[in-house]
């Protein structure tokens, strides 16, 4: 079922990118935001927690695309499902997705959430790798999305929405260990890694995996997804969220994180993602590592958090459309097949936007 008309709610830097790269598709965009907003593209104005509001908004269209807060999710959601439209998200969030899933076994269209970069992107990258296996041992998933040029004893700048960044320090995380599916903390089981001679400490976060842990229990011996930062970072987290107390006010605890370590232009998107098993009795490795950095689109520089999410999603719309996804239930990030996603107009991104950091 080809469809055209899509609504992108949320016009902050991944929605408003999100919306150009899917006109750039060939699709006819409807942007719809709480805040007025000028674009190349239809908007509205509309208080998207108002169910009613926006369930008029989306009369006529034939998806939904959700760049907004995860906690706005359940509510998009069930009225895309009650509308009969594909329904596609960026969310980290594991209530969300799982209400979603209740959601897809009675849906008209296709639900997709977490289709941004992890969970999404990176979680189709490892599938791929597994694949290449007779047998998987292990696959470990690492991203990090850093500024360039890092100062302070942080090392960090908030690119990504904060209120998803804290989320994702607290909340517990899924892992396979010893092929026992586990339920292991946040900003845990530390270790050391090297990007281009880069040296980045990564360590445990929730939501990264997506479903994989479902997918992969009973085929796999371990299965984790650590956030990567440059090496002290998780320490002094750690000191903020547990020893004062800021994970007892998580919204002012973003607050203060984004007041000192504003966004920056120059960013940097570390993936790394290895996989290990057999392939005709020998043990065998194979990696995924690249460094995505800002590129030009639409005449604009775009930072690579920005470009990474919003291409991710856009290239599993086009997918859709193009009838190489199903059109109805629930859609794994893991059963996207690597090759026709990159091969997608907006996949394409992927192979053009990386490089070695001193090339």
């Amino acid at each position: 079922m080809s469809f055209n008309k899509i609504a992108v709610l949320g016009l902050g830097k991944v929605g408003h990118l999100a919306a150009e790269l899917l006109v750039e598709s060939g699709f006819t965009v409807t942007g719809i935001d709480a805040r007025e907003t000028r674009a190349p593209f239809a908007t509205k104005t509309v208080d998207l927690s108002d169910t009613a509001a926006l369930k008029a908004a989306l009369e006529g269209q034939e998806a939904v695309l959700s760049c907004l807060p995860y906690h706005l999710n359940i509510g998009v959601s069930t009225v895309a499902h009650g509308l009969g439209l594909h329904y596609f998200d960026l969310t980290e969030d594991v209530p969300t997705t799982k209400h979603i899933r209740e959601l897809a076994k009675t849906s008209k269209g296709l639900m997709a959430p977490q289709c941004g970069l992890a969970p999404g992107f990176v979680g189709i990258v490892a599938a791929d790798l597994a694949n290449q296996f007779d047998s998987v041992r292990s696959i470990k998933l690492r991203v990090g999305a850093l500024p360039q040029n890092p100062t302070g004893l942080l090392g960090y700048a908030f690119n990504w929405s904060p209120e998803g960044v804290v989320n994702e320090y607290l909340n517990d995380c899924e892992v396979i260990e010893e092929g026992v599916l586990k339920t292991v903390s946040a900003m845990e089981w530390t270790e050391a890694i090297y990007i281009d001679g880069m040296q980045l400490e990564a360590f445990t976060t929730s939501g990264g995996l997506g479903t994989m842990c479902e997918t992969y229990l009973g085929k796999i011996e371990n299965l984790d997804y650590k956030t990567m930062r440059y090496p002290g970072h998780v320490q002094l987290m750690n000191f903020f969220f547990h020893e004062l107390l800021m994970r007892e006010n998580r919204a002012e605890a973003g607050r203060i994180l984004t007041n000192a370590k504003p966004p920056v232009d120059e960013d940097v998107v570390y993936v790394h993602v290895a996989a290990e098993g057999r392939v005709d009795g020998q043990m065998r490795r194979k990696e995924f590592v690249r460094s995505y950095y800002p590129v030009e689109i639409g005449g604009k520089s775009r930072t690579a958090i920005a470009w990474t999410t919003s291409a991710s999603v856009v290239a599993v719309i086009e997918m859709v459309r193009g009838g190489a996804l199903p059109q109805q239930g629930f859609l794994k990030q893991e059963d996207i097949p690597l090759k026709p996603y990159l091969d997608t107009r907006t996949g394409h991104y992927y192979q053009i936007g990386h490089r070695a950091r001193h090339a």
